[in-house]
């Protein structure tokens, strides 16, 4: 991921130095269950323990040029300052022991860091969803106007989704959290399964219940589709905030910073350009899944295709959401809410959002559902089409019927009714047990693209 979607915390997790000293700690110990069993003797693990250090990447790319394998040229690295007793290093393994574990070591770290910012984030949507509970809006399906609600409702669904999210995030935290030194093809042919136990134990990891040369791809596959639906989630919260920040509708509001300039050539341009981002990085991990997908069949016991494909798409993908997370919270920390603006595109249509209130109406005094559908259709088409008020148009046609007096008529175009039962939402969603984030350093300032 390029550096400028590439948080500090999440690039530390993917930095080269991190993965080799995960190498380094999972030789040493792979040495200390060996020296448990009698195999390597004390003082050689001794001399291990005092001399082994986690080798340059510099010296691991010369190794490399002659060898043409990173962890063959690692290995060597890696037993070269210890003398006679680096012999040891590696003794029994093959190489996907050591990547494998490695990157489970690498994935559960980037969980931790992703569920962290998702806990953030989770708090500030519930915040707002609470506070604008109250605030009324014209809910909209088809992008048309459809009947009333609120925006604390509609952010209420954010805060849902993403403590599904979370769900999602937490098991698939646990399915990667698996190692392997098992050996070329998994039969513990030349290490003791005793030794895998000891070093997973020792990195709280949980041995694979049986591998071949690699762990089975489809704990990592899980792991990116919790990504993937994380992301979509926050791309659906973005794509609504550009949607409402429209000139046409202007409901809400990205935070817009002292001397941000929304465009090169009209200073007027306030535009939703976090909310895009995040839309547009969510393609990004959505369609790293299918690769992901697609690494789970291999040739027979292992081949290679998996090993380029999670080089980019693993850390990619969590670096990438990582930053969406920001993004969002960003968003919808700072994000403007106009209610005024929210009642007068309510208003704007007349009332038509009444229709169904006025169906049920007459349905219930008597008139077939096909009749009363026909008079308040006729109603709203005149109102959209000539600008008439819906509730002064479907009064001419059913007040000859005597169905209602006029105050009872007039009763059906109250507010309330619309959202009288969502405290039972908004109870559910106090529920949801969040705790209120530490302050965190400020991320990177949004740019155009």
């Amino acid at each position: 991921m390029i550096p400028r979607y590439t948080l500090p915390q999440m690039a530390t997790v993917w930095a080269e130095e991190t993965k080799l000293a995960h190498w380094m700690r999972i030789e040493i110990l792979a040495c200390e269950g060996w020296a448990r069993l009698g195999r390597i003797p004390q003082r050689d693990l001794d001399e291990i323990r005092a001399k082994a250090v986690t080798p340059t990447s510099q010296r691991i790319s010369e190794i490399e040029e002659t060898t043409h394998h990173d962890v063959a040229a690692f290995v060597q690295a890696a037993a070269e300052p210890i003398g006679p007793a680096g012999r040891w290093i590696h003794f029994g393994l093959t190489s996907s022991d050591l990547l494998d574990t490695g990157l489970a070591l690498q994935l559960r770290d980037a969980a931790d860091q992703l569920l962290a910012r998702l806990e953030g984030l989770l708090w500030v949507v519930k915040r707002r969803a609470l506070e604008h509970r109250d605030t009324l809006c014209i809910g909209r399906t088809h992008g048309v106007h459809a009947e009333p609600t609120t925006f604390g409702h509609k952010v209420a669904l954010w805060a849902f989704e993403l403590d599904r999210d979370r769900d999602r995030l937490r098991r698939a935290r646990h399915a990667v959290g698996v190692g392997k030194l098992s050996g070329v093809v998994g039969t513990y042919a030349g290490v003791d399964p005793a030794v895998e136990e000891y070093v997973c134990s020792e990195l709280g990891l949980r041995p694979a219940e049986a591998a071949s040369q690699v762990i089975s791809r489809d704990v990592h596959a899980e792991f990116v589709w919790a990504l993937a639906s994380t992301a979509a989630t926050l791309e659906k919260v973005a794509l609504e905030v550009r949607h409402l920040a429209r000139t046409e509708v202007r409901e809400v509001e990205e935070p817009f910073r002292a001397g941000q300039k929304g465009s090169s050539a009209m200073p007027h341009k306030r535009n939703p350009i976090l909310s895009e981002r995040i839309c547009g990085l969510a393609r990004l991990v959505r369609a790293n899944l299918q690769a992901a997908l697609e690494d789970v069949a291999l040739w027979h016991e292992r081949d290679i295709s998996h090993s380029s494909v999670e080089r980019v798409i693993l850390p990619d993908s969590t670096i990438a959401l990582d930053y969406m997370i920001h993004l969002t919270t960003t968003v919808t920390e700072g994000m403007q809410v106009f209610p005024d603006r929210m009642r007068a595109n309510l208003d704007s249509t007349g009332g038509v959002f009444f229709s169904q209130k006025v169906l049920l109406a007459l349905v219930d005094r008597g008139m077939s559902r096909d009749e009363a559908y026909a008079v308040v259709q006729r109603a709203a088409a005149e109102s959209w089409d000539r600008g008439a008020h819906f509730r002064e148009a479907v009064w001419s046609t059913v007040e000859p019927a005597g169905l209602f007096t006029r105050d009872e008529f007039w009763k059906l175009f109250e507010l309330g009714p619309f959202v009288r039962h969502l405290d039972t939402v908004f109870a559910r969603l106090e529920k949801i047990d969040v705790a209120e984030p530490s302050p965190s350093p400020a991320g990177p300032l949004p740019g155009e693209g």
